[in-house]
């Protein structure tokens, strides 16, 4: 008897590989471990860099690149012409690539990756095509009502991309609410995203880890914040600059990522006079992150919002005390002795626009050792409890099948 052909699904995305945030790492991490003879991906994506083909596999994706490019073009061309332009063009532009798909492949399944102006892609498809499973998947890190109000006057036909859904995959608790608060009534999972925790916990050698403290002239006595992140407003590494003010000059911030906020970063550490104690990094390979982590002292992000935050989990998983808000979906992972009596501590919480609190937090975790000892532990153990990728990825295809299955 011939084996069961794998079940299709079509995936939509403003950015894939290699833009990628964690949203779209979600996707690869996931998809990655789930078995070809069971599940079959597609991804239609822009291709933005016309040094980018225009088909490529990436893992376990088939991923189709459309839309306007420019050579080398990188995050921070998105916002000018006319790549902008993008976005407001790829609902219609994939559609009509996933109407000719269709009809080669027939797919099980079409599932948005975030929402906004790519889901209505898939909505569309929906209506074309009503017997198709059409999953609305929420990994946005905007607050509510920013993500209610973005799409402007499309705001009727961005809440049909939550009734006319058959069923929702959200990160968070948080984002659980802001899909039923557009009034969508199926069934839902909450899938969070996870943490490669082998890589995160790896082990460097003591000459390899000095290599990159000199490189980067940390001093003995130095203490390095650190973040990764996509420079935006939400993020907030700009309370992370201000803070220093409050705190010793052997402390210093690094910062792993770029974004369209850095020249304003850059200027505000110009203007608070803490230039020298701010190291821009860049987009760090993200197989040379846990040794960046390894010898930082303290990672932090007080985000504004924050859909779920796979960047606090690797942290914690690499052993560092994490600073952050309790914003968003941060809420579910992050317990402060203070603010959660009831749950064992895994991190410290600061209010959002509070650069005081930052500095407050630094100094109580370079007081208290024997505390910041205990609540690495068991951070890292929730970490490999509730969101290593393997364990993820099972949840995923147990939503995939709840779609799929009963076809």
């Amino acid at each position: 008897m011939d084996e069961p052909s794998p079940k299709r699904i079509l995936f939509f995305s403003l950015t894939y590989h290699p833009f990628i945030g964690g949203a779209e790492v979600a996707i690869k991490e996931t998809t990655d471990r789930i078995s070809p003879k069971e599940y079959s991906f597609d991804m239609i994506t822009l291709r933005f860099d016309s040094a980018l083909p225009k088909f490529e596999r990436v893992g376990n994706i088939d991923v189709f690149r459309i839309g306007f490019t420019r050579r080398g073009a990188k995050i921070s061309d998105f916002k000018k012409f006319p790549l902008v332009f993008n976005k407001y063009l790829y609902p219609l532009w994939a559609l009509a690539a996933a109407i000719v798909l269709h009809r080669r492949k027939r797919y099980d399944a079409v599932s948005s990756v975030m929402t906004g102006y790519a889901s209505f892609a898939p909505l569309f498809f929906k209506m074309l095509f009503p017997t198709v499973p059409y999953i609305v998947r929420s990994d946005d890190g905007d607050p509510i009502d920013y993500l209610k109000q973005r799409v402007g006057v499309f705001a009727p036909l961005f809440k049909r991309v939550f009734t006319k859904a058959d069923f929702a995959i959200t990160t968070s608790t948080y984002l659980e609410r802001f899909v039923r608060s557009m009034e969508y009534k199926g069934p839902l999972a909450i899938v969070p995203n996870g943490v490669n925790a082998t890589h995160f916990s790896q082990s460097y050698a003591p000459e390899e880890l000095e290599g990159l403290k000199n490189t980067l002239n940390k001093k003995e006595e130095d203490i390095y914040l650190i973040t990764t992140s996509r420079l935006v407003t939400k993020n907030a590494c700009d309370d992370v600059i201000r803070a220093l003010a409050f705190l010793p000059e052997r402390v210093k911030f690094v910062i792993l990522g770029v974004g369209p906020d850095e020249e304003i970063l850059r200027a505000l550490a110009h203007d608070v006079q803490m230039e020298n104690r701010i190291l821009f990094l860049g987009q760090v390979p993200h197989a040379d992150l846990p040794k960046y982590l390894k010898i930082s002292d303290i990672f932090i992000r007080p985000s504004r919002s924050e859909g779920f935050g796979i960047s606090f989990i690797e942290a914690m998983v690499a052993e560092l005390p994490v600073i952050a808000t309790q914003e968003g979906g941060i809420s579910d992972f992050l317990f402060d002795a203070k603010c959660n009596p009831d749950k064992s501590a895994t991190g410290w919480a600061v209010d959002k626009d509070s650069p005081e609190q930052i500095a407050e937090a630094v100094q109580d975790i370079l007081a208290h050792p024997d505390t910041v000892a205990q609540v690495k532990v068991t951070a890292k153990k929730m970490a490999f409890e509730k969101y290593d990728w393997n364990l993820i990825a099972s949840e995923m295809q147990s939503a995939f099948d709840r779609v799929c299955i009963k076809r």
